[in-house]
């Protein structure tokens, strides 16, 4: 399986998120056999919604599946708990992570549960990210969930 390959798609979701004023996180669920049943981006500013993670948008714009264990999530940033939740209930079987270096997520958690990570460290996904959260810290910590002030 080409993981660079399919992490394109990902990335280029992030991309867009990032053009639209978004949080630049992308993400793609594929088949065993690497076809794309779906493909999204965090959309929680674009559509003042914050369940839309670049993850949950994947997942729901592939519509539904009998079975997720042979399915590969990929996603541009390690996955925060939420996601992470999400890939536990539905028993994802391989999650291929573009970049871990400025957001950890929860890998170990996913590992736990049997899922097979697959740590990519893609130059391009950690430099968009950096990019992102050096131009909007605020956006960035609302995202992660914290909240800090500028004093």
């Amino acid at each position: 399986m080409n993981y660079a390959q399919l992490l394109h798609v990902a990335l280029d979701e992030a991309r867009q998120g990032f053009a639209e004023g978004g949080v630049p996180v992308g993400a793609a669920l594929f088949d065993a056999q690497g076809c794309l049943l779906g493909s999204g981006r965090n959309r929680r500013v674009q559509d003042n919604d914050p369940s839309v993670h670049g993850e949950t948008d994947a997942f729901r714009k592939a519509g539904r599946q009998t079975d997720y264990r042979d399915k590969i999530l990929v996603t541009t940033l390690a996955p925060c708990w939420y996601c992470s939740g999400l890939i536990r209930q539905f028993n994802i079987g391989t999650v291929v992570v573009g970049e871990s270096v400025n957001f950890e997520g929860h890998l170990d958690w996913l590992r736990e549960a049997g899922v097979d990570v697959i740590e990519m460290n893609d130059p391009d996904c950690i430099e968009l990210m950096r990019r992102f959260i050096e131009h909007a810290p605020q956006l960035w910590f609302e995202d992660i969930g914290e909240c800090h002030s500028d004093d």
